[in-house]
């Protein structure tokens, strides 16, 4: 998998279809994530496109929530972005708005951690260091089986994810935890610097 467009480009579309700050920093933050899970599970050589991918998963959101992975396909595909990455993208809305079911490991991971990554973003507001830097999973857990917590993250979802990974719940929280840490830095930095 090579990427079909630079990072500069995918950062520039992104912002013609979203202009709120949470969404930009939403996709960053993804974009992170997936960048990390590529290099933990032996993809290093397509991390760029891992995170490309999770950059864009949400390109038609803020426009067009009720078209939500509906109208990404047309948004891409004038941007000259090719079927592979596409189909990428909109994996991530399989079975809630489309029938684009996640196939290679990264759809299924892109998937899995984006209701999770905001699950996990709204834990940290919380904290007093308003960080994931020292969040437990213990605490991460207790959070997610309270049904009113972050009740707009899909706990269906994230386990469905799990599933289609092999993984335990616990292991999804636990490397999407690590995960965000590793990124929760530079992505407050270019949230900072782009709004």
């Amino acid at each position: 998998m090579k990427e079909q467009i630079s990072r500069e480009e995918a950062l520039a579309l992104l912002r013609k279809y979203n202009k709120e700050p949470f969404h930009i920093q939403h996709a960053l933050t993804v974009e992170g994530v997936m960048k990390w899970y590529a290099k933990e599970l032996g993809y290093a050589d397509a991390e760029a496109y891992w995170g490309i991918v999770g950059l864009l998963h949400d390109i038609d959101f803020e426009l067009y929530p009720e078209e939500h992975c509906l109208k990404a396909p047309q948004l891409l595909a004038e941007a000259g972005i090719g079927e592979d990455m596409i189909h990428a993208v909109c994996s991530h809305g399989y079975g809630l708005t489309v029938d684009v079911e996640p196939v290679h490991e990264m759809e299924k991971v892109l998937y899995a951690v984006d209701e999770l990554t905001g699950l996990i973003w709204a834990a940290a507001l919380i904290r007093p260091s308003k960080s994931v830097q020292d969040m437990e999973v213990k605490s991460l857990r207790k959070k997610y089986k309270s049904p009113a917590f972050a009740a707009g993250c899909s706990r269906e979802v994230i386990e469905k994810g799990a599933a289609m990974l092999g993984y335990e719940l616990s292991d999804l929280l636990e490397k999407t935890l690590c995960a965000m840490r590793s990124c929760e830095q530079a992505v407050a930095e270019e949230t900072e610097r782009i709004g």
